[in-house]
């Protein structure tokens, strides 16, 4: 279907990955998005006019008299009195737009709008792509066709409701905690979550949800946006007087930062939206949609054994190959040497920015540690922090115009660092180089890229002007052509732990640090509210040292095992020392990983929603169904002793599944429980049943678990799972 400026169709709809978007072009202004969601089947022109009269809004006392619409920009120019999507002037005048619709062009599953406001000198291009795992993206570009400059505050996208979404649901947090669930009524007015940090932040909520009252993992209708960018943001979810509501995701764009003078345009980064009947299916939709990108990682996921909790800043050649060792025993199969490498590197308060090996600790470079680690049949990391700078460090002394900073005056300090301008082209190439050169020299197939700080007065020097959006776009392209040069380098993104997590950084790396806390109880609600979006095999879990360095909780090995198994599996501790036993114990979990982690990494995540709260049940299944693994988790004491019964939920209903422990239950428990009867029997139950009636819970003490194993008996290799 294609269009001239004279004349498009009425109505536009797309149908892919079960789910529909229907879009009615006649409203004044932009068009509105009047179905997201549940599939439709494709409809004639009469049922899409039926649907589009159906949604129109009647006059009411005391309102204007042709009641505004949700469109995709909604304008003050058409009745519009909510929250605006863009806001934007020229030199004092100019401010209200009234884009139009004037042609629109629908091919391969994506609708192109194009709107003009020819009086205010401005075009919209907005773009809707429904990709096939039915996730729904959305971007617009602002062209300034004017004479002067348009300054350019906000430009956001918007995405409808249906009426029954009267819960909000996002993530706060801190270092340490992050991606703490939080909900409230969605009540007239907006829920607003900024991130002005300069990157989205330990407390940055990951996406914003809304839904039907009580909607949880397996129940309710719930819909969900993402903003796939690495800066600031603004993210909302409103409901307006007129019943409206709504969820928007747009760029958080400070003073200046975007001025178009004439010619020029503004793309936004894509917000992509998703919905379900529960949250499962809102997040298989994203998971699949991430499987499906031409560079999502493909090879199995490497365990890893990361030195950062191990020696901190002790690099001692023998001490480290004697931890790689220990590591190669057990079954790692990459080797990361965390900070401390670098020239002048004693502690954290010197030497960022000076991305030399260190000949005071390194006489030999990197080579001994690296060849002994390779011998060994590891791979080699090697941990970074590029976009940082301390003070006290060479670069620093000899080049202060490339720090993010007010002319005149520092920005506060943070980790005794400051921030470099990435978008200073000097700086830039410094830093392309010098990473360039150990990638070359050294055969590193990994990097920890870490960004220790949130950034405050962020200016480029040379102006004065915001500098957060410049820094973000040159991060990209610094992390685009390290890869471009070195295709098989992967890359995590670290940020004091999980402080920038999105879509956009995964565009260019291979996997993100959840937390810097690997306390396993603290891990359960971060990693469930992480997977919302990201699937396992991106998502860094590893197992820490008997003592948690974050909370000081001391856990069983096979408790923190058990927290980590699903995701990009790794150890944060000093095993070089452990007992015999220990090193039993953890290269049997490290089989185990290895055993089940094509499922772990390609399968489909679930989680039953249970009425007691002490217990957590969460699991992935195989995606032909033929097998499965669940996590049973005791938070807390439990109200009844011994618990109920738990469900499984998401296997194929009308197959038959052998249901087993996948250790015995002393190893969890170190007690003299009775057996438990179905673990002791060959027990055999359809999926159907396994997610209404259940089996009974183990008998296990606070902040233990237990990992449940499902093998389909009655395969069929022509059903489809």
């Amino acid at each position: 279907m294609s269009s001239s400026t004279s004349h498009f169709p009425a109505y536009a709809q797309l149908h892919r990955g079960g789910t529909s978007v229907i879009v009615d072009l006649t409203t004044a202004g932009t068009p509105a998005l009047i179905h997201w969601g549940a599939p439709t089947g494709v409809l004639s022109n009469p049922e899409l006019e039926s649907l589009a009269v159906a949604a129109r809004p009647q006059r009411v006392s005391g309102g204007i008299d042709f009641p505004a619409r949700l469109t995709l920009l909604p304008q003050e120019a058409f009745g519009w009195q909510g929250s605006p999507a863009l806001i934007g002037q020229r030199s004092r005048s100019g401010w209200s737009t009234a884009l139009t619709t004037t042609a629109a062009l629908v091919e391969n599953f994506s609708l192109t709008i194009t709107a003009e406001d020819v009086r205010g000198g401005l075009t919209l291009v907005t773009e809707l792509s429904l990709t096939a795992a039915g996730v729904l993206k959305q971007r617009h570009t602002l062209s300034n066709t004017g004479s002067t400059e348009y300054q350019l505050q906000q430009l956001a996208s918007m995405f409808p409701l249906p009426a029954s979404a009267t819960t909000v649901q996002d993530s706060t947090g801190r270092h340490l905690k992050e991606r703490t669930a939080q909900r409230r009524p969605l009540t007239v007015g907006a829920h607003v979550r900024e991130s002005r940090r300069g990157r989205p932040g330990a407390d940055a909520s990951l996406l914003m949800l809304a839904g039907s009252e009580h909607f949880g993992y397996r129940s309710g209708l719930v819909h969900g946006v993402h903003f796939a960018w690495s800066g600031n943001h603004r993210i909302s979810a409103e409901r307006t007087i007129t019943s409206d509501n709504f969820l928007t995701a747009g760029e958080l764009l400070l003073p200046g930062e975007v001025v178009l003078a004439p010619g020029e345009s503004y793309t936004t980064p894509w917000a992509l939206g998703s919905w379900g009947y529960g949250l499962d299916e809102l997040s298989a939709r994203f998971h699949d949609d991430l499987r499906a990108r031409p560079h999502h990682p493909s090879r199995p996921r490497p365990v890893t054994l990361n030195t950062w909790e191990a020696v901190y800043f002790n690099h001692d050649l023998t001490t480290l190959e004697h931890l790689a060792d220990k590591a190669a025993a057990v079954g790692v199969e990459r080797f990361v040497l965390d900070d401390g490498w670098f020239l002048g590197r004693r502690d954290d308060t010197a030497g960022l920015g000076d991305w030399i090996v260190d000949p005071a600790v390194w006489a030999e470079g990197l080579h001994p540690i690296i060849d002994h680690v390779r011998g060994l049949g590891m791979e080699f990391g090697l941990w970074f922090e590029p976009e940082m700078v301390n003070p006290d460090s060479e670069l620093a002394r000899n080049h202060p115009e490339w720090i993010l900073h007010t002319p005149g005056r520092w920005p506060v300090s943070a980790r005794q660092q400051q921030a470099l301008n990435l978008a200073h082209p000097d700086c830039f190439d410094y830093l392309l180089t010098r990473l360039d050169v150990l990638l070359s020299e050294y055969p590193i197939s990994y990097i920890k890229w870490d960004h220790n700080r949130d950034l405050l007065e962020a200016s480029d020097p040379r102006s004065g002007h915001a500098a957060v959006r410049d820094s973000t776009l040159a991060l990209y392209r610094l992390l685009g052509e390290l890869k471009s040069r070195h295709p098989e380098l992967e890359i995590e993104s670290c940020a004091s732990g999980g402080a920038r997590v999105d879509l956009g950084i995964l565009e260019f790396t291979d996997r993100i640090w959840t937390s810097d806390c690997i306390d396993p109880l603290e891990r359960l609600d971060n990693q469930a509210n992480t997977s919302l979006l990201v699937p396992y095999e991106l998502m860094g879990a590893h197992i820490g040292g008997p003592s948690s360095h974050s909370t000081r909780r001391q856990h069983s090995l096979g408790f923190m095992a058990r927290t980590a198994i699903f995701g990009h599996f790794g150890i944060e501790w000093n095993i070089a020392d452990i007992s015999a036993e220990h090193t039993a114990e953890l290269t049997q979990w490290v089989s185990f990983h290895k055993e089940y982690r094509d499922i772990f990494h390609t399968g489909r995540s679930v989680h039953a929603d249970l009425p007691d709260p002490a217990l957590d049940v969460r699991g992935v299944i195989a995606a032909d169904g033929e097998r499965a693994v669940f996590a049973l988790t005791q938070r807390t004491a439990s109200t009844t002793y011994p618990s109920g019964r738990i469900t499984l939920p998401g296997l194929a209903p009308d197959s038959r599944y052998r249901v087993s422990l996948s250790h015995p239950l002393d190893d969890a428990l170190g007690n003299g429980q009775s057996p438990l009867a179905w673990a002791s029997h060959e027990t055999i139950l359809s999926g159907q049943l396994l997610a209404s009636t259940g089996i009974q819970s183990p008998v296990l003490f606070p902040e233990q678990a237990v990992l449940i194993v499902l093998t389909r008996v009655d395969a069929d290799p022509r059903r489809a799972f």
